[in-house]
């Protein structure tokens, strides 16, 4: 298939890419910057310039192709509204009046129970939106990247700096964005999936404290651990919400909301992966995520150590 990626330079969307490029489609990316999307082209992707807040620069991005994949979202500095609620309609009215049919939209699990979550909102309003356009969707709703805790966790560990964890925060079943993919893609070739909603959930929910001791087990470092409550975060979105330039802030603090409590950020997988024909023994475990990373990372620091004690000894005059 010739497949339209959107949002291909994040996280998980450059995941999709080379997941497509791997099962042998023909993949175009829409991107807003093509120097930040180089990498793209190395790998032998069409790259076509666009934006889902500027419609009249959606129809070359769709023209010729046979499905979307929507991983897009707002950065940071970015409108929620703008770009996650605005430029996915946009999107899927283009999509509409390119006359392709198969849509693959990335939401998040559980947006339906935070409508007062700007961001959980407006992924549910697309939701609702791209089931009524009358296109063959598939809509998958992970609940966390375990990509994220390499810099909530692993980095600050192993740089001796603190990790900052939220006392109330709820355990949640982190998914790797390589598996992700796998569900993205072999939703477009699956018949099962058109026109229904999947929860994406890894093996099973982690707490902070559990991963904080996983990740100093797998690293033989200690961690300083310091707390923040979540009527801190409330009163500093409240705050910001009187400032204009704190407004985007603020949208996107309230997602703490949603990681709070103690009910876990978890859904059953066993329908799931039958519907994609798919194994849960061939998704990767944090453990085993975490293993692979601190010894890619302790290899590299004692091949570092190495490199500079061969080069103060070449300083010596003996």
């Amino acid at each position: 298939m010739k497949v339209l990626v959107v949002g291909a330079t994040g996280t998980l969307g450059r995941q999709i890419v080379r997941r497509a490029l791997d099962e042998g489609h023909e993949v175009r990316c829409m991107v807003r910057s093509a120097q930040r999307a180089g990498f793209l082209r190395e790998w032998g992707v069409e790259l076509v310039r666009g934006n889902l807040t500027q419609p009249d620069t959606l129809p070359p991005a769709l023209a010729g192709v046979d499905a979307v994949i929507d991983a897009a979202t707002a950065r940071p500095s970015e409108s929620v509204q703008t770009v996650d609620w605005q430029g996915k309609v946009n999107l899927i009215q283009a999509t509409q009046a390119a006359g392709v049919k198969r849509f693959i939209f990335i939401s998040i699990l559980n947006s339906e129970k935070f409508p007062h979550v700007p961001l959980m909102n407006v992924k549910r309003c697309t939701e609702k939106f791209l089931a009524e356009s009358g296109l063959d969707y598939t809509i998958l709703q992970p609940c966390g990247f375990l990509q994220g805790l390499i810099g909530q966790y692993a980095i600050p560990i192993l740089e001796k700096q603190s990790i900052w964890v939220m006392g109330e925060a709820a355990p949640t079943a982190y998914m790797d964005t390589q598996d992700i993919a796998k569900f993205a893609i072999k939703a477009l070739t699956t018949p099962e999936t058109v026109n229904r909603t999947f929860p994406l959930a890894g093996p099973r929910a982690w707490g902070a404290y559990e991963i904080i001791r996983l990740c100093e087990r797998k690293c033989g470092q200690s961690s300083r651990v310091s707390r923040i409550s979540l009527d801190l975060l409330r009163v500093i979105r409240k705050v910001a919400y009187f400032f204009q330039w704190g407004w985007n802030f603020a949208d996107r603090l309230a997602f703490v909301e949603v990681v709070s409590g103690t009910q876990p950020l978890d859904a059953p997988m066993d329908e799931v992966y039958s519907a994609f024909g798919m194994n849960l023994e061939d998704t990767t475990t944090l453990e085993d995520y975490m293993q692979e990373y601190f010894s890619r990372i302790m290899k590299k620091l004692k091949e570092l150590d190495y490199d500079r004690d061969k080069a103060s000894k070449k300083k010596l005059p003996f």
